[in-house]
């Protein structure tokens, strides 16, 4: 099944067509796909994937050793001669990865960290900002963008000190050189925003939506959320609240100009109240850790921002409190865009995209363990990854469109089920299919392939792809 939309996207056809006149001597294209399979059913090394393998009938992939998956990731990752280095961003050189990239296919953009279990290759393993909360171990950082339709477009291996605020604009010169975009909208995090970021992306006359920085950027805390008057007094009103679990959260926006600047500020009644609550059981669990001795607290990040130095001890910072109650619920935008706000904020509330293709990077896909001690073949290693999501991408999109509404995990352990036995009598061979479970024929269907027959004469191989 993962063959036929292996095929369908012209993986295959654009990884041979990179590999031409090229003498490796053994499938580097199966070697590929076997590690983005693997990535997707079980994950692991390219050390498990070529034991896994073996259980598997995989076409084209008979005959591959270890040192070949190797020689595959290496290759991945290999840097482009001097003359096609033109646009790289000053983080890593443009690889062969980013050929296959731009072969594939407005647009969100978002960072990740994936740490490594050894020294993380010669320039990409260095400490930094941890997102997993793994300040002990050298990482790198990932950058992922995604088209408007939510498919994984292109993916950035920086190295693992690469600070998120300077990504956006060399991302966004290099989506305008390898996709020839024109006319574009970037849509990142707040994480993303400074005043140099700003003031390039709008020489580059591109439009964007980020997030701003509520508590630190003085405009936005003081002249756009200091400014306001009693939530939600003149808010237009964009999703009422839930009726059912399953409607869309809640969402009220106003604009505001501070000068030239345009910000759209938006407010969730359900997360107001949500973080009401939260404060509350913070300050109430605080006040009770004062009575007992306030020296242990200051260590205590939730508390910290509750307190205040009352001479020889700690106590409640009621003004802080207060001052926190005003940003209950809201979330601001900065933009240049002439959308109406609406449209602005449900916008970059599509983000969620690409969070959610982070999140399946290090859950779904497994990218960890990363054992490899070479740049090349660490970026060969996590691009897989990226390969794989384009896979999973395209079965959402299958089954969607055939109105099939199953888990992730719950197709995986009906795909597997599905087994087949060749049974011997005499001179002819048989191939006997499993039973059926779950959703596993609704998932063949909607990817367009028939189950392969309960009984087949096996002349050669089976017939139908699996």
């Amino acid at each position: 099944m993962f063959e036929r939309l292996w095929q369908r996207l012209g993986l295959g056809e654009i990884l041979d067509g990179w590999l031409a006149g090229r003498q490796f001597g053994f499938a580097v294209e199966r070697a590929i796909f076997v590690t983005v399979l693997h990535r997707l059913c079980v994950s692991g090394s390219d050390r498990q994937a070529e034991r896994w393998r073996a259980g598997y009938w995989l076409p084209g992939t008979e005959g591959l050793a270890l040192h070949h998956w190797y020689r595959a990731m290496a290759w991945l990752g290999e840097a482009l001669a001097a003359e096609a280095q033109v646009g790289a961003t000053p983080f890593g050189p443009r690889c062969v990865k980013d050929q296959v990239e731009e072969a594939l296919s407005v647009v969100f953009f978002d960072t990740t960290s994936l740490y490594f279990e050894g020294q993380g290759g010669q320039r990409l393993g260095r400490r930094g900002k941890s997102k997993d909360h793994r300040p002990d171990l050298r990482q790198m950082v990932v950058g992922v963008v995604l088209d408007q339709e939510g498919y994984p477009l292109c993916s950035h291996l920086w190295p693992g000190n690469t600070a998120d605020v300077k990504t956006l604009v060399p991302v966004a010169k290099d989506l305008q050189r390898r996709f020839g975009v024109g006319r574009i909208c970037v849509v990142a995090d707040r994480g993303m925003i400074s005043r140099e970021t700003l003031a390039e992306l709008e020489g580059m006359g591109w439009e964007y939506i980020l997030g701003a920085r509520m508590r630190s950027q003085s405009e936005v805390r003081d002249e756009v959320v200091g400014k306001l008057a009693e939530v939600p007094e003149g808010f237009a009103v964009v999703q009422p609240e839930r009726q059912r679990a399953k409607d869309p959260s809640p969402l009220a926006v106003k604009e505001v100009w501070v000068g030239e600047h345009r910000y759209v500020v938006c407010y969730n009644a359900e997360r107001a109240r949500k973080d009401a609550h939260d404060r509350e059981a913070i300050v109430a669990g605080l006040r009770q850790a004062l009575r007992a001795g306030d020296k242990s607290l200051v260590g205590n990040q939730g508390y910290r921002r509750c307190l205040q130095n009352a001479g020889h001890h700690f106590a409640v910072d009621e003004a802080k409190l207060q001052s926190e109650a005003r940003y209950d619920g809201l979330w601001v935008l900065r933009t240049n865009t002439a959308w109406a706000p609406a449209p602005v904020a449900l916008r970059y509330k599509e983000l969620w995209r690409v969070e959610r293709l982070i999140r399946d990077t290090k859950t779904l896909v497994r990218t960890r363990p990363i054992y490899h001690k070479l740049d090349e073949t660490i970026r060969g290693h996590v691009f897989c990854s990226f390969l794989a999501l384009v896979l999973l991408r395209e079965l959402d999109r299958c089954l969607e469109a055939a109105g099939v509404q199953a888990e992730w995990n719950d197709v995986l352990r009906d795909l597997k089920a599905l087994q087949r036995m060749e049974l011997q009598e005499g001179q002819k061979r048989m191939w006997v299919r499993s039973q059926v479970q779950g959703c596993c024929a609704q998932v063949f269907s909607a990817v367009g392939l028939a189950l392969p027959p309960v009984l087949q004469l096996a002349a050669a191989n089976p017939t139908s792809e699996s």
